[in-house]
C-alpha cells in the first residue's frame, strides 16, 4: 500500500464501502476486474496454485495483506469465477483498458449487467461474459491515444449461441471507454437487421435514448408487447442529464440507414473544447455516442460513406467501432485474388469505411470463421483479423452440433441407448422413395404436435403458464421459391388431413409417444414432467393443435415472396406456434425461437454454409428432451451420388472441434510471447481444409506451418492416396511391419479410475526400431502431403536428435472383438481385421480410429497412468511411442472383401495413428513452428521461431 494511502482511506473505510455498495457500483466493478485478472493469469511468479481456484484467490488475499473481515466481504460480492475463459490468439498489444483507466465513467456496461441479471443470467455467466468482452475491448486501440491505430479482430462463437450478447457487451464497454460512433453491420436481410436493432435498443440503448422527449406511443416500438410491458431498459432520465452521455440512434427497428437531412446535423459530434480534437478526453467523454445498425447492402453503405464525407468533424478524430455480425457472409472479398481484381461490392464499402476512418476498430463475429482467416493478411484495407482471434467458450445449457452426434463415443454401437446416445435420442433418419413419399414428413409433423402437447402439459405440471411463448417446426428443403410453393401445398394437405382431433391422428400420436417420446424423455427430461401414458397427454393434443392452427394459418413461409408468404415470423411482436417453411432467410443469423422439430433435406456446397443452416442449435430450456432432427440420409448430390447430410454435419463438427482445440493449445504464451499470431492461423486451418493450400501460388499467406509437436497426443492422419499405384506402394511398405507382428492376438486393456467401463480389445503386437519407422513413413504416398508434413518433421526431429527422444515404437493392429471381416492382402496370406471407413471430403477420411483403442496407446507412450492390465504394462517402456494400424476398405470394394476374404493391395488403405512418447518434447514449450516466406526474394525462407 502506498505510504500516503491511509491518509485517504483505511481498510475499515474500504469494508464500509463494500458493505454499502449496490450492484454495478464502480468500486465493485474495479475490484472485480482486477481480481479476475489475477485469478485467471497462468503460472504467475507469485502463486503456484492453479488459475480460477479458491487457493489462488487465497494467495491474492495474503499478498494484499487483507484481514479476515475484509476477505469475507470481498468473497461475498466478488466470488471466484470458475467459468472457462475465451481462447485468445493475439499479437502483443499495449494494455490500456484497466480499472484505473476508466476513471469512474462506466454507465452502459453496468446497466447491461443489470439487464442480464434480470433476464435470468447467473452471476457465473455474467462474469464469463465480462471476461470475454474485456478480452476484445482491451485489444482495441485506446480511443484517447494521440496517434491513430486500427485494430482488426475476429470473435468465433457457436451457431445461435449468444454472440449478440457478447457484442452488445463489447459495445457497452467501448462507448463507456470513449468510442463515439458504433456501426453494426447486421447481416444481409431486413429480418436480421431489425432483430439486431431491437435487441440493442431494448437491452443497451434504453427507453430515454429512444424517445428523446417524445411521448411513449410515438416510439417505433409502440406496437411491441415488450415495450408496453416495460422490458426495455430504463435509466430514470436521459443519461446526459444524469452525468453520463446519450446514445443517439441513427437507425430504427423499421428503418435502415438513410441519407440525412441538410447539414448532416445528426452525425456531427459536439466539442466542449473546440481547440482540442474530439478524441481528447476533455471532449470525448462529454460527447454523445452514435449507433447505427446497417444492412450489408451496397446502396445503404454507399449512403453512409457519402454522408460521413460531408460532416465537419474531421474523420481522423472520431473513435469508431465497427461490429460485423456474421462477418463471413458478404463482407469477405470473393473476387479472384489478383492485384487488379475489383473487390466485391460489400467488401469494397467496408474497405472504404476503414480507409476513411483511421480510428475505426473492426471486430467480426461468426460461428464459421474459415473465410475470414483465409483473407490476405497483407491487404491492409481488407478485414483480415490481424490483431486477434478470440474463440468463445461453449455456453452452459447450449445445445450444439455435438449434442446431436456421438463424437468419439466410447460406447459400442450395439450398446447405445436413448440415455447414452445423442443420435438415438434426437436424430431421426429421412429416406424417401420418391417425391410423393411423405411418411417421414408426416411423422415430423406429428412430433411437432406431440411436443406442443407436452409443453402445455409441463406448463400445468411445474412450469408457469405461458412459459413456452414460442413453439416452432422448421422445414428446410430448398432455397428455391417454386419449391416452397409446392412444399406449402404438400404440408398444408398433410396438416388438414392429419386428423389430430380424430381416431387416426390419436393412433399415430399414441404410437409415436410410446415408441419415441416416452422412452427418450424418461432418460433425458432433466426433472421436467413426463405424462405416464398417452391417455393423460391426450387431453392436451386438441388445445395444442388449436394453438397452432386456430387462425387457420398453421404454416408460415419465410422467403421474401410477398405473394407466397403466409404470415410474419416476427417473434418480438407475438407468440408463434407455427410450422415455418424457409430457405436462405432462415439459414443464417436469424433466431427461430422455440424451435423443437426440424425437417432438413437441404444440401450445401461448403462447410460454412452447411453449418449456418443448423438452426436446430441453441438454448432449449424446459424441452431439450423433445428436440428432434429429421435429416436426409441419402439426398441427391453431384453425379447422382447420394449425400448423407447427417454424416456431413458430423464431419463439420469434427473439423470445428479440432480447430478450437488447436487454437486453445496454441494460445498458451511461451516466455510471455504468443507462439502463434493471427497471421499464422490460416496454415493451421488448412490442415482441416487441405484443398486450401497454405502455399498457394497467389502467395495468399506469408507463413507456412513446418512442424507440429505432439508428445503424448493421439494423432491420426486422414489424407491417404486414392490412386491404385500409390495404395499398392503404401501396402507393400507396411507388409514387413504387419508380418512381423505376433502370430496370435493379445488382449489389451485400460482400466479407468473413474469407473468408466474398461477399454479392451485384441491386437497383434510387436515393436520396431524408431529409425525403421521413420524411413517407412517418409516413403509413404499421400493425397494431400501438406497434412502430414508437419507431423513428419516432428518425428524426424525426435528420431534424429543428438540424443534421440524416441527409441522404438510399439505396433498394434487391433482386431475385432467378435468374429468380424478379415482379409489377406499380402503374399504370405496372413489375415487381418479390416475397417469400413469413408472419405467425408475428398481426400480426407472422417475419423478412422476406434476410441476404445486410444487409451492403451496413450498409456504405452507414457501419457496416461498405469492401466491395471498386465499385457498393456509389458509394452510400456521409456522413450517408446505407439503406432496403431488400420487396414481400411472403401465402399466400392467391401462386398468383394466380405465374400472373398482376399484383396488386391491397391484397393486397401493402410491407415495409421500414432502417439509419440510423452517425454519427446524438444526446443522448449513451443508446439508449432512456422517459416516466413519473404516475397521480395523468390524462394527465400526465414525461420519464424
Amino acid at each position: 500500500m502506498p505510504a500516503d494511502a491511509e491518509s485517504h482511506a483505511t481498510e475499515d473505510d474500504f469494508r464500509q464501502a463494500l458493505f454499502q455498495a449496490l450492484p454495478g457500483d464502480p468500486l465493485i466493478d474495479m475490484w472485480r476486474k482486477q481480481l479476475t485478472r489475477w485469478d485467471f493469469v497462468e503460472n504467475p511468479a507469485w502463486s503456484t496454485n492453479p488459475a480460477r481456484t479458491e487457493e489462488r484467490r487465497a494467495d491474492i488475499y495474503r499478498l494484499l495483506a487483507l484481514d479476515s473481515a475484509t476477505v469475507k466481504l470481498v468473497e461475498a460480492v466478488i466470488p471466484v469465477v470458475k467459468a472457462v475463459p475465451p481462447v485468445v490468439i493475439s499479437e502483443t498489444f499495449v494494455p490500456w483498458y484497466t480499472p484505473a483507466s476508466q476513471q469512474g465513467r462506466p454507465w452502459y456496461w453496468p446497466s447491461y449487467r443489470g439487464v442480464l441479471a434480470r433476464n435470468g443470467w447467473s452471476e457465473e455467466s455474467i462474469a464469463g461474459l465480462d471476461i470475454a468482452t474485456d478480452s476484445v475491448v482491451e485489444r482495441l486501440a485506446d480511443p484517447t491515444r494521440a496517434d491513430a491505430y486500427q485494430s482488426k479482430g475476429l470473435v468465433v462463437g457457436y451457431v445461435q449461441s449468444g454472440k449478440t450478447a457478447n457484442f452488445t457487451g463489447v459495445i457497452a464497454k467501448a462507448v463507456d471507454a470513449g468510442y463515439r460512433l458504433v456501426i453494426v453491420l447486421g447481416g444481409t436481410l431486413n429480418l436480421l437487421r431489425a432483430q439486431t436493432q431491437r435487441r440493442l435498443d431494448m437491452e443497451l440503448v434504453g427507453r430515454e435514448n429512444i424517445l428523446r422527449g417524445a411521448g411513449e406511443y410515438e416510439s417505433d416500438y409502440a406496437d411491441d408487447p415488450a415495450w408496453s410491458k416495460g422490458r426495455f431498459v430504463r435509466f430514470g432520465g436521459l443519461p446526459s442529464a444524469l452525468g453520463a452521455f446519450d446514445i443517439v440512434r441513427m437507425t430504427t427497428r423499421d428503418d435502415d440507414y438513410k441519407s440525412l437531412l441538410q447539414g448532416i446535423v445528426a452525425l456531427e459530434f459536439e466539442k466542449q473544447q473546440p481547440a482540442y480534437p474530439l478524441y481528447d478526453p476533455r471532449n470525448l467523454h462529454r460527447a454523445s455516442a452514435r449507433l447505427m445498425v446497417v444492412k450489408k447492402n451496397k446502396t445503404v453503405l454507399s449512403k453512409l460513406v457519402k454522408d460521413l464525407n460531408k460532416i465537419k468533424t474531421p474523420l481522423s478524430e472520431i473513435p469508431v467501432l465497427i461490429i460485423d455480425d456474421e462477418s463471413d457472409e458478404a463482407s469477405v472479398n470473393t473476387s479472384r485474388p489478383k492485384p487488379d481484381a475489383d473487390r466485391t461490392a460489400i467488401n469494397q464499402k467496408i474497405s472504404e469505411l476503414l480507409t476513411m476512418l483511421p480510428r475505426a476498430q473492426y471486430v467480426g463475429y461468426t460461428a464459421t470463421p474459415y473465410a475470414n482467416v483465409f483473407i490476405d493478411p497483407s491487404d491492409t484495407a481488407d478485414i483480415f483479423p490481424k490483431d486477434f482471434i478470440i474463440s468463445l467458450p461453449r455456453p452452459d445449457g447450449y445445445m450444439g452440433a455435438g449434442d446431436f452426434h456421438d463424437l468419439d463415443s466410447e460406447v459400442p454401437d450395439d450398446e447405445r441407448t436413448y440415455a447414452n446416445s445423442n443420435e438415438k435420442a434426437h436424430v431421426r433418419d429421412v429416406v424417401v422413395r420418391d417425391d410423393d413419399d411423405t411418411e417421414c414428413l408426416q411423422q415430423a409433423m406429428d412430433m411437432f404436435v406431440l411436443s406442443a402437447a407436452l409443453k402445455l402439459y409441463r406448463e400445468d405440471h411445474g412450469l408457469t403458464e405461458g412459459y413456452f411463448e414460442h413453439h416452432t417446426m422448421l422445414i428446410h428443403e430448398s432455397s428455391w421459391l417454386n419449391d416452397h410453393r409446392e412444399l406449402l401445398g404438400r404440408v398444408t394437405g398433410l396438416w388438414w388431413n392429419g386428423g389430430y382431433s380424430g381416431a387416426a391422428g390419436h393412433a399415430r400420436l399414441r404410437r409415436l409417444f410410446e415408441e419415441d417420446v416416452a422412452t427418450v424423455s424418461a432418460a433425458r427430461a432433466e426433472g421436467h414432467a413426463v405424462p405416464p401414458s398417452y391417455d393423460e397427454l391426450m387431453l392436451y393434443v386438441g388445445p395444442a393443435a388449436f394453438r397452432i392452427s386456430g387462425d387457420q394459418k398453421p404454416i408460415i413461409v419465410v422467403n421474401g415472396d410477398k405473394d407466397l408468404e403466409t404470415g410474419e415470423a416476427d417473434f418480438d411482436k407475438r407468440s408463434i406456434w407455427k410450422i415455418l417453411i424457409g430457405g436462405q432467410k432462415l439459414s443464417r443469423g436469424f433466431t427461430v425461437e422455440g424451435l423443437t422439430v426440424t425437417y432438413f433435406r437441404r444440401r450445401a456446397t461448403n462447410m460454412s454454409a452447411l453449418m449456418q443452416m443448423g438452426r436446430w442449435f441453441g438454448f432449449r430450456r424446459g424441452y431439450r428432451d423433445l428436440v428432434r432432427l429429421y435429416i436426409g440420409r441419402d439426398e441427391s448430390g453431384a453425379a447422382k451420388k447420394g449425400v448423407d447430410l447427417y454424416k456431413a454435419f458430423e464431419a463439420i463438427c469434427l473439423d470445428e472441434d479440432s480447430f478450437r482445440r488447436e487454437l486453445s493449445q496454441y494460445a498458451v504464451l511461451v516466455d510471455g510471447e504468443p507462439q502463434v499470431t493471427p497471421a499464422q492461423v490460416p496454415p493451421l486451418v488448412s490442415q482441416h481444409l487441405p484443398w486450401l493450400k497454405p502455399t498457394s501460388p497467389n502467395k495468399m499467406y506469408n507463413s507456412r506451418l513446418v512442424e507440429i509437436q505432439s508428445a503424448g497426443r493421439w494423432e491420426e492422419p486422414t489424407a491417404y492416396p486414392t490412386s491404385v499405384p500409390d495404395l499398392r506402394l503404401n501396402t507393400r511398405l507396411w507388409l514387413p511391419i504387419l508380418d512381423a507382428l505376433s502370430t496370435e492376438p493379445v488382449t489389451l486393456s485400460y482400466n479407468f479410475d473413474s469407473g468408466t467401463k474398461p477399454h479392451t480389445f485384441p491386437a497383434f503386437v510387436g515393436t520396431r526400431d524408431a529409425a525403421e519407422v521413420l524411413s517407412l513413413v517418409e516413403s509413404l504416398c499421400w493425397r494431400a502431403p501438406s497434412q502430414f508434413a508437419p507431423h513428419f518433421e516432428y518425428l524426424q526431429q525426435i528420431t534424429k536428435a543428438g540424443t534421440p527422444l524416441v527409441n522404438d515404437w510399439a505396433v498394434l493392429a487391433p482386431q475385432h472383438l467378435k468374429t468380424g471381416p478379415r482379409i489377406a492382402f499380402g503374399s504370405g496370406g496372413r489375415q487381418f481385421s479390416w475397417f469400413a471407413r469413408d472419405r467425408r471430403r475428398d481426400p480426407l477420411f472422417g475419423a478412422i480410429s476406434d476410441p476404445k483403442h486410444r487409451a492403451v496407446a496413450l498409456r504405452i507412450a507414457g501419457a496416461l497412468a498405469d492401466s491395471g492390465d498386465h499385457n498393456t504394462e509389458k509394452l510400456v517402456n521409456d522413450k517408446r511411442g505407439a503406432l496403431v494400424i488400420y487396414p481400411v476398405i472403401e465402399p466400392g470394394h467391401r462386398e468383394e472383401a466380405s465374400t472373398t476374404g482376399v484383396m488386391d493391395p491397391g484397393r486397401v488403405v493402410i491407415a495409421f495413428a500414432f502417439v509419440a512418447p510423452s517425454s519427446a518434447q524438444h526446443g522448449g514449450d513451443r508446439v508449432v513452428r512456422f517459416v516466413t516466406i519473404d516475397s521480395s526474394q523468390e524462394g527465400a525462407i526465414v525461420d519464424a521461431r
